[in-house]
């Protein structure tokens, strides 16, 4: 019998507020499936931010501001506290910033949806940039110079330099999904032509029937473009001035509210 996925994550959702006593007040899918350029065998990275009851937070010895609670082939499921939750967004964390705006939506409270409209005011063009040039570079270094790649990390490079790129013309959170990313550009610009644009087609093509772990050439279009763009992005992550925010009045306003109403 096939399984029934989305029905599974629900029922997670559900087991982990009942063990825990806490309430999910967003769930999300925040990987490759989110992205948009899933594998056959890709697993579902499922990500929530949680609300604990009051006295929780009134403890002398904080306790877990996380909850791991499922890692297999399958099913990857972990989740944040309000209060560590909220802390990350007031740095701009990019991550936090991705799964706030994630197209795959599991669980979604009216709480949240307040709470979502103030903490994208934290978005730092500084602290993305940097966390997109790193990942990309660290991708290229660590996994595209050898002879043969595996498809994924072609996409994990490309991604955060799309990315990059979305924030210097936008200035906003990057949408998740790559395709969304793509259409930023029309093959009119110098460094994202047809011909580089037709084998990124391409390579989404053969990553939704390519399994995780296969080694292929390389596509010659994509890899120069990255190694291209990577100095790039570097020399403007460096130059970009901080722009994080230093009050987090909106932010302990919030948390204030949701302890009110526990």
């Amino acid at each position: 019998m096939e399984r029934n996925i989305e029905k599974e994550i629900q029922e997670n959702i559900g087991a982990i507020e009942s063990k825990y006593d806490v309430k999910i007040l967003y769930a999300i899918e925040s990987g490759s499936r989110a992205w948009g350029f899933a594998s056959p065998d890709s697993d579902y990275d499922v990500r929530f931010i949680y609300l604990q009851k009051k006295e929780e937070y009134l403890r002398i010895d904080q306790g877990k501001d996380v909850i791991e609670w499922q890692l297999d082939e399958v099913l990857d499921i972990n989740g944040w506290d309000l209060r560590k939750a909220l802390l990350a967004f007031g740095k701009g964390n990019p991550n936090l910033m991705e799964w706030a705006n994630s197209p795959i939506v599991y669980r979604e409270t009216e709480e949240w949806k307040k709470i979502n409209k103030v903490v994208r005011l934290f978005f730092s063009e500084k602290a993305a940039l940097c966390h997109y040039y790193g990942t990309a570079n660290s991708t290229y270094n660590g996994f595209l110079k050898d002879d043969k790649v595996k498809y994924k990390k072609y996409l994990y490079a490309l991604r955060p330099l799309l990315c990059c790129r979305w924030i210097e013309r936008y200035h906003s959170i990057p949408p998740m999904k790559f395709e969304d990313l793509l259409k930023l550009f029309d093959g009119t610009e110098s460094d994202l032509n047809e011909t580089l644009l037709q084998a990124i087609d391409s390579l989404l093509e053969r990553k939704a029937v390519t399994v995780e772990g296969e080694l292929n050439e390389h596509i010659p279009e994509i890899i120069e473009y990255i190694k291209t763009e990577l100095p790039k992005q570097k020399e403007i992550s460096d130059r970009i001035s901080d722009d994080r925010k230093k009050d987090f009045n909106q932010l302990n306003g919030i948390f204030y509210t949701m302890m009110n109403g526990v």
